[in-house]
Order: structure tokens, then sequence, then C-alpha cells
């Protein structure tokens, strides 16, 4: 009997060892993972949908390639998990102890329990993710301390994603203040390329946590294998393609939080969750990609997505500092007529003591500059209704100035080497408060539920961040536990927008970092829109604009009607143009709208009316990129906007430079119905009176999509100075924007 069972044992281990395949399936992909008890996990595919058989039979199933390597058992092989114990061992073998698989509503779930064989106390969860509704995938793990020691994680990546091609082409986003998301498409060579922020509060500053990876050798629009990933974290993050074995047909992609200086110390008894790294996978070129990212956003991620956003006016650059009532009243007067939404009062209203004239004084003393708004901020609310508008108001609860009664009660609040002189943000005396610290906690979030508590009908917070994290100290953290400084920080400012979030659900708040230096899906469940960049110059911001499009759906992106000269630029720029760059966003203005003309205010009223018909489309409609600013002669630009019924879509073209011999582009659309007949209408001309040639014209889908449309007007040169009206200054710098609707 004691012989048979033995032989029954045997036979049922034998059967709990055989590796199970595991499949998770989009409309069109599927992501396959290969668990064994006992051993490690293996990846076998990600691609267009497949079944499991047809995978094999092909020859593309990476049998060998581990779903999760860590060092310790294969160290010249890339890795993905690096993990001290307490006695100093590095070296980890992770096998599978437990697979579950679960569904909540569209979202297949596979997680994969790995266990260390050396230190059975150490645990990773894999989790594996698939909408059945959109083409997206997630990845994410868990490290589990299940000891009583503390365990040290040295690299602890979000995923890892073996990529088959042998020629891939990389998309990413890199830039500056001011400069933000240039699209830069290169070759993935031999070996390891890098993308990484260690920026702390700006993560987006220099570069984007971001990609895409054309499979073929180019990244079209259209017409080629993409895959395109984002990490949903609002720290430090860290990318690596590894591209060194050219006979493997394949580059290896890993994503997760930066472990540079980060080494995180993790209790007994504690479990740290890493940030999700969402992906999608399409044949149908980075367009499709682009797309894909926007619907799950919308959808899934982004606060109110589906919502649209108002028109408003900033009084940033119109007055800078100096927000009076007197500067400020006309402001809301003047807006209101020209069909504005929104009036929102910027920086320099607050100050009890040292009011707030320049950068460098006041943050954190949340209280009216009476010297300024001696009645406060409640008359100019009330105007703003009395004109039929709601009202936003802009703080920074992260900052702190040396010269401020925080700072001098609360010194030790801020992020700083107790030893050495910190160093200044804006202004020269600004620091950043220390969110691991509770009680900073507590202050950040009050200093919201101050402002909305007295003032329950504010509509609108405009929420900026103007300074990395460049002292990388914290006076409340131990010493034997500052590597976790920059993981903490970013959990605890989560912590405070879920605070946040949980009693002001209804409130707009907008993410400005200095311009876009936090473009990142990670704070996308917190905030309605993002600042794209402090860069009003228009041409500049076609630039800004389509770089941040091929990640970020329009409607979280804020782009303003800026002053017709950029003083960041020194270039001068018709209102028209202007406003059809800013129109492809969430439009609003960021001026002194007294100081337009008389023709320039007529143009503005009718132009923001005429937005107001297209923005269902633009803000919640697909995107479709037909001629990059970045490609050919770099002279146009086109785009448009289709929405889900595809009968009605949007194209905004700009003709950058004037050029005596310009040749017109053919513009071929996409996204239309091939058997319908759509009706072209310009969107506010230039002259009211006299649009393109296109205008009231009834063309066929399929004439739009393979044979295109050409705008001569674009293409007009004015003779001399004495025929440019005061709309217009130059020769360069025109605009077309067109309706379509569908004839029924």
């Amino acid at each position: 009997m004691k012989k048979t069972l033995l032989i029954l044992g045997a036979i049922v281990a034998v059967f709990a060892a055989q590796a199970k395949d595991y499949a998770l399936s989009t409309p069109n992909s599927t992501l396959i993972i290969s668990a064994t008890e006992g051993k490690a996990p293996h990846f076998l595919y990600y691609g267009s949908r497949a079944d499991v058989s047809d995978v094999k039979a092909s020859g593309r199933a990476l049998s060998e390639q581990e779903a999760y390597p860590a060092y310790g058992t294969n160290c010249i092989e890339p890795f993905a998990s690096l993990v001290k114990q307490h006695d100093g061992d590095n070296a980890v073998k992770f096998v599978v102890e437990k697979v579950t698989e679960s569904v909540d509503g569209t979202i297949t779930t596979l997680s994969i329990l790995l266990r260390d064989v050396a230190h059975p106390t150490l645990a990773v969860k894999l989790n594996y993710s698939a909408y059945s509704d959109l083409d997206i995938v997630k990845m994410n793990t868990e490290y589990i301390n299940e000891g009583k020691k503390p365990i040290v994680l040295q690299k602890y990546m979000s995923a890892f994603l073996p990529i088959q091609s042998d020629n891939c082409v990389l998309l990413h986003l890199d830039g500056s203040a001011k400069n933000e998301c240039n699209e830069n498409i290169e070759p993935l060579t031999n070996g390891v390329r890098i993308i990484s922020s260690q920026t702390g509060s700006r993560v987006a500053i220099f570069e984007n946590a971001s990609f895409m990876l054309g499979l073929n050798g180019r990244l079209d629009e259209a017409n080629c294998p993409v895959v395109a990933g984002t990490l949903v974290w609002m720290g430090n993050f860290h990318f690596e393609f590894h591209n060194t074995l050219k006979s493997s047909a394949k580059t290896l992609f890993m994503g997760g939080i930066n472990p540079a200086a980060s080494d995180y110390t993790l209790a007994g008894k504690k479990s740290l969750v890493t940030p999700e790294m969402v992906f999608t996978y399409t044949t149908n070129g980075k367009g499709e990609a682009s797309r894909n990212l926007h619907r799950w956003a919308r959808k899934y991620q982004l606060l109110d997505g589906t919502k649209e956003r108002e028109v408003l006016l900033n009084s940033w650059e119109g007055v800078h500092f100096d927000t009076t009532e007197a500067n400020l009243e006309p402001m809301v007067k003047d807006f209101a007529a020209l069909g504005g939404e929104m009036f929102v009062v910027d920086d320099g209203w607050f100050g009890p003591k040292y009011p707030r004239n320049d950068a460098k004084s006041s943050l954190g003393d949340w209280g009216v500059a009476k010297s300024k708004l001696p009645n406060g901020i409640r008359p100019l609310i009330d105007l703003t209704h009395k004109h039929g508008m709601k009202f936003g108001i802009w703080i920074e609860p992260e900052m702190v100035n040396v010269k401020s009664e925080l700072y001098e009660k609360h010194p030790d609040w801020v992020l700083r080497h107790p030893d050495f002189e910190p160093t200044y943000g804006r202004g020269g005396g600004q620091l950043l408060l220390d969110l691991t610290n509770p009680q900073v906690q507590d202050f950040v979030f009050g200093v919201v539920d101050d402002l909305l508590t007295q003032n329950p009908d504010i509509y609108y917070i405009k929420w900026d961040n103007n300074m990395s994290m460049t002292n990388t100290q914290s006076l409340y953290l131990p010493k034997a536990l500052q590597s976790n400084l920059q993981v903490d920080f970013t959990l605890a400012l989560e912590k405070i927008l879920k605070r946040i979030r949980a009693k002001y659900p209804q409130v707009v708040i907008q993410l400005c970092a200095s311009g876009g230096a936090r473009l990142n899906y990670g704070f996308m469940p917190y905030f309605q829109e993002m600042w794209t960049s402090d860069q009003t110059d228009a041409y500049h911001r076609i630039l800004i604009q389509w770089g941040s499009m091929n990640f970020y759906p329009s409607n979280m992106l804020a782009a303003h009607v800026g002053s017709a000269y950029s003083k960041y630029t020194q270039r001068l720029v018709p209102i028209k143009f202007r406003f059809d760059v800013a129109s492809m966003c969430r439009l609003g203005m960021e001026m002194v709208p007294s100081k337009l003309s008389d023709t320039e205010r007529a143009y503005a009223k009718r132009a923001i009316a005429e937005y107001k018909t297209i923005r269902p489309v633009v803000q919640q409609g697909d995107l479709y990129r037909l001629i990059s600013p970045y490609e050919g002669d770099k002279n146009f630009t086109s785009l448009m906007y289709v929405n889900e019924s595809k009968e009605r879509a949007v194209v905004f073209t700009y003709r950058h430079l004037i050029w005596r011999e310009t040749q017109m582009p053919i513009i071929r659309l996409q996204g239309l119905k091939a058997d319908a007949k759509y009706r072209i209408r310009e969107v506010a001309p230039e002259f009211e009176n006299q649009p393109v040639a296109l205008n009231g014209k009834v063309v066929s889908g399929k004439m739009l999509m393979e044979e295109g449309i050409v705008i001569p007007e674009l293409s007009k040169w004015y003779k001399s100075n004495v025929e440019l009206n005061d709309m217009r200054a130059t020769n360069d710098w025109r605009s077309v924007v067109l309706e379509l609707t569908e004839v029924k």
C-alpha cells in the first residue's frame, strides 16, 4: 500500500510539474506566459491575436526566455530584479509557487506568485492584465517580505517584455522647460539604450516615461507593427532596451521605478507594489498605437476623461504677479464678452505677511495678499459668476519660500541635508516640502481643503510645481532609510491626492510643472488636465503638442492663445494661427483681452464660438496624424480628429513659413467612411465672408482618403505690407481648419 501511494505521489508530482500556457487576449493582440510549478515562468509571445498552438507552430514562441529574470543564476543576461537579503546575499532564484486567474469587468488578470528558493520569505507576484474592449495589456509586480528582518530592493522593475524583432526603431520624447516633448525617432543598434528620469518631483522635464517601437525598421503612421508603452508612476522612471544578440531577433525591454540612488529597504512583513506598465500592440502603425492609448486613458485612467473641458482665460501671461483687482476685474469682463467660460487667477494673489510680488517669497502662506485684493477673492468669484463664467485659482502647495511665515515656523519641513547649504529653486529661495513627513502631508491637504471650504464655489485649481528634487535628503526619515526617499515621496504625494479626491471629486484640477514637466499617466486619476508647456509661441507649440499627442489625449492637454509677440522666441504670429494651434487641444487664452485690436477681438469671439461647435470631436475624437512637422520639408503640419460614429471630423492644417514657390501638399485624410459623403465647412476663416474654395463642397470619404484634398489658399502671398491687415503683420504662419459632416 505504501509503495502504491509513493507511485501515485510521483505521478501527481509529474503532472503538477507540467507547464501550462496562459494566454491573455485583447480584441487584436495576445500575450502568452508559460508557468510550471517549481520552475521559473517563461515568456512566450506578445503580438497579434493568436492561439497558443499557432504561435508555437510558427516558431514565434520564446520558450527559453524567463518572464522575470533575477540577478543570481544567469548574471550575463539582463535582469529585472536585484534583492539584497539582511545577511548580504543577493543571489535569487525565483520559481512558480501559485498561479491565479481572475476577471473584473473588462479586465482579465493572470497573477503568478514566485518564491525565492534560497530565501523562502521573499516572494514576488507578477501581474499581467488584458482588456477585452481595448488593445491594452498591463504589467506590474509586488515584492513581499514575509520574514521578520528587512531586505533591500536594489532593482525592482514593473515589467519585463521581450519584443520579437531584429530591426527596432525607437520613438521617445525629450526636451526641457518651454521645449517639452520633442519627438525623437532613432534605430536601436546593438547595445543597451536607457531612457530615465532622476528629477524627482518634475519627472518629465527632460524625458517622458513613454515609448514606441517600430518592429520592422520603421515607424509609419498606419502600416507597420508597433509596441508602445507608458509607465503609470509620478516619480523617477527607468527604461532599458537590450538589443545585444541580433541572432535572437528580439529586444528585451524592462521598465519601472528608477533604481538609481533608490535602494528600497522593505521592512519585515511588508510589501511594495510597483507601478503599472501599460502596453499596446498593433500592426496598424504608430497612429493606431496612439489611438489605443488615448482611448484607454479617456475611459479608464484620466479623471473625467469623457467630459468636455471649458474655454478659459488664465491671468499669468497677461499680468504675471500683478494680480490686483484693478487688473483682474477688466479681464473678467472682457473675456466674458468674447464668449469665455472660465477665469483663472494665476500666481501672485497670496501672502498676508509677505505679499507675493515676485518668485522670492510667500509660498506656503496661502492667505490673500490684502495689498492686492483688499476684499479677498470673493468679489472676483462673484464678478466671474455674474458674467456667466466659472472661477479658478493657482496654488503651488508642495513648495515653500525661505521668506514665508511657514518656513519661519517649520524650517524642518523641507528637503535638505542638515550640513549643506541647499540648492534653491525658482526665485532663489524656493524649497520642496518633505512629503514623507505626515505633518507636511496634512498641511498640503489643508491648503486645498481650506481654500475650498472657505470658497466652495471655486470650480478649478491650477496646481503648479516649479522645482525638481535637487535636495535629496529628508529631515524626517532616519538615516538608514534615506534611499527610500524618492519612492516614499512619490507614494506620499499619491496619498495626498487620493485624500483630496475623496473629499473633492468634482473640482477640476490642472497639473502644471513649469509647463509640461509632469506629463505622465500616473497623475491622470487625480487631474483632469495638464499644462503642456509655458511656451505659448504658436509654431513651437505645434511641435510640442504633436509630440505630446503620441501618447496623451487632446482633452487633457491645455493649450492657450498667447500674445502676438512671443517673449520666448521673439516671433510675431497672427491671431488666427494662434487660435488654430490652440484649438487642436483644450482651448484657452493667456493675455490681456483689452490689448487686442477691434479686428482681433472680433475674430477671437468668432473663433471661441466656433471651437465650441467642434469641441466634442477635438476632445473626444480619434486622432489621425497626416503631415508631420518633424519630417519632409517641415513646412506643413496636418492632423485630424474623427468622432466614434465617423459622422464628423475636424482637419487642422498649418503652413509655417512662406516661400514663393511653396508646393502645396496633397492631404490624404484618414478614419472616414469610404461609402459616405461629407460636406466641408471652414471653421473660423480669417475673413468671415471669404472661406476657402473647399467650403461647402460635398466629397466622398473614399475620395478624401485615397486622393485627398489640396488647400491652395495656404500658399497665398500678400504683395506688400499695405495689404496686411492688423491681424496679420507677416506673410508667414497660415492655417485652415475644416469641419467634415456626413451628408445623410
